[in-house]
């Protein structure tokens, strides 16, 4: 087998429908369930080439007996990572350089804050998607064809020092002073397509599901 290239790591909390997830959910080459996420990706239709985690969330035990054992990675409860962790690190080691988690939403606020932070590591998912929108990590440029007037919201994530450009927003990017803890919110498309570039550092972009026509 080839390298694998793109993970789906279905993890616990709510998440998308089906049908505003799909343009990012394109015949990926490794699907992961992380606990209950094992859920939403039997919704999906998908089984799961691997399931992780300590299954505390998991409404019924049984669902794992369908799938192979050797396949099934039961971890304590008390352990040092989060099943998403975990999730991730099984798509890393599997070769997979492109990552989008799908769920996460609602619960705790702590679990929302640990998923937001791996996007600070050196090795981060590329994009996470939630109940409504889309989280993309911008390291290099994007280019997006979204309806005219979607919101665009902007954070630096990981290192610095961050510049940022862009094309077919309402406020231009270009020359922001940006410094951990500062953030754009609620900037508007003007022109289809957009994009952002990176210039240095790189950002967390977020945009509503429900806006995306496509993604180039």
């Amino acid at each position: 087998m080839g390298k694998l290239k793109h993970a789906a790591v279905f993890i616990g909390g709510s998440g998308p429908q089906y049908e505003l997830c799909k343009p990012f959910l394109d015949q990926p080459d490794l699907v992961i369930a992380a606990d209950s996420g094992l859920i939403r990706c039997e919704q999906f239709g998908l089984a799961p080439d691997w399931i992780v985690g300590d299954m505390d969330s998991l409404d019924d035990l049984s669902r794992l007996s369908v799938y192979p054992q050797d396949r099934v990675v039961t971890y304590p409860v008390d352990k040092d990572y989060t099943d998403t962790e975990l999730a991730l690190q099984l798509a890393w080691e599997k070769g997979c350089t492109d990552v989008t988690l799908i769920g996460g939403g609602g619960g705790r606020t702590d679990h929302l804050l640990a998923i937001t932070a791996l996007f600070d590591r050196p090795q981060a998912p590329s994009r996470w998607i939630t109940e409504t929108e889309l989280v993309s990590l911008v390291e290099d440029r994007i280019e997006l064809s979204v309806s005219h007037n979607t919101l665009v919201s902007l954070f630096p994530a990981g290192e610095g020092p961050w510049q940022a450009e862009s094309t077919g927003l309402k406020w231009p990017l270009s020359g922001l002073p940006w410094r951990r803890g500062f953030f754009g919110l609620s900037n508007r498309v003007v022109q289809d397509p957009c994009s952002l570039r990176a210039v240095s550092g790189r950002f967390l972009l977020l945009i509503p599901l429900e806006a995306f026509k496509k993604v180039l």
